[in-house]
């Protein structure tokens, strides 16, 4: 699959969701999603999947497979909640802060090698008690940590400098690069790079390929044998850990928790979506063009129910991602986040 960055501009992407208020739709939102199979078919797509986005997080699975591939999770001796978490874009919770001391603490280093930056704890709760408790935050609480602190694991066990292991340069982001580009089937020369929001550095990807490196890890039967390992290595610790990749009350791990092995989902900045679904052989990526989380996990619920991987009990669990209710202050439900009226039937 070739990688086009400079195509012509596409058609306007389909009305994937809308909001609701006092029974109109209020608001609406578009995008792209592609359904690929591990033979690189295309099984199912909406609007451009040529096109090239910048992933963000939701290929963290891929940024952690050059960790666990290597030996170099192993032999830091972490845990299989620590490889989730490797993966993970969390909350700041306390199970997630002593997660990433933990990993730094058997790697000998500690909160000042990480080079993510510090931001408060998405959970309001622990956030709350941090604030209460006079302290600040510091990178432990980073969304990122997991993801820093298996890089610098990697880092070590190659030999290579922990100090500025975020450089494009640095041989970690290289080993990153070349997995990337051998999961997707892309060449990723000349393509656009930006930093990343934890200063990690990205590269833009078509969705179709970054969709078709997600069918690969969900059934990598054509990987070399250590990579396949890595692979269902990683997909038994985030199904048996969903907790460890997002947090409380977030899709990631609440529909990770409901569908288990079935399903490896992933989100990221902007509105992008992947989707690991191992039963089937097949890889998604959508991204949700104004890049609002909302509508790219409504978008994500919408296609897994297509493909039929949320059905039947699975379904009535999750019900409240399928509808999402929009309340006001008071808890009074004014409309709903919900599939457009007429991008798919169920």
């Amino acid at each position: 699959m070739p990688l086009d960055t400079h195509h012509s501009a596409p058609s306007a992407n389909p009305m994937t969701v809308e909001v609701t208020r006092g029974g109109i739709v209020e608001s609406r939102h578009r995008g792209a999603a592609a359904v690929i199979s591990v033979s690189g078919a295309v099984e199912a797509s909406w609007g451009d999947i040529s096109q090239a986005v910048f992933p963000r997080s939701a290929i963290k699975a891929f940024q952690a497979l050059p960790g666990v591939e290597s030996g170099a999770f192993a032999a830091a001796g972490f845990s299989a909640a620590e490889t989730a978490f490797a993966c993970s874009s969390h909350n700041g919770e306390p199970v997630h802060a002593d997660a990433a001391a933990s990993m730094l603490g058997k790697l000998g280093l500690s909160e000042a090698d990480l080079e993510c930056g510090s931001h408060w704890p998405y959970h309001e709760e622990s956030a709350r008690a941090l604030a209460i408790s006079g302290e600040g935050p510091n990178q432990l609480h980073n969304n990122c940590s997991g993801k820093h602190s298996g890089m610098l694991a990697l880092a070590k066990h190659i030999g290579a400098p922990t100090k500025g292991y975020l450089k494009p340069e640095h041989p970690v982001q290289q080993r990153i690069l070349g997995m990337f580009e051998a999961m997707c089937g892309v060449d990723l020369t000349g393509a656009p790079r930006s930093p990343d929001g934890c200063s990690v550095p990205t590269w833009a990807i078509p969705l179709e390929n970054i969709a078709y490196g997600f069918a690969r890890f969900a059934a990598p039967t054509d990987l070399p044998e250590a990579r396949a390992k890595a692979c269902e290595e990683i997909k038994a610790a985030v199904a048996t850990h969903p907790i460890m990749v997002a947090g409380t009350g977030r899709f990631c791990t609440e529909v990770m928790d409901v569908l288990g092995a079935k399903a490896f989902i992933k989100t990221g900045a902007e509105g992008v979506f992947c989707a690991a679904l191992p039963e089937y052989g097949l890889g998604v990526a959508l991204k949700c063009d104004d890049g609002a989380t909302r509508g790219a996990e409504a978008m994500m619920t919408a296609v897994l129910r297509h493909i039929g991987v949320l059905d039947g009990s699975d379904l009535e669990k999750l019900s409240s991602w399928v509808e999402v209710p929009v309340k006001n202050r008071n808890a009074i439900q004014t409309g709903a986040i919900r599939p457009a009226d007429g991008w798919l039937a169920f």
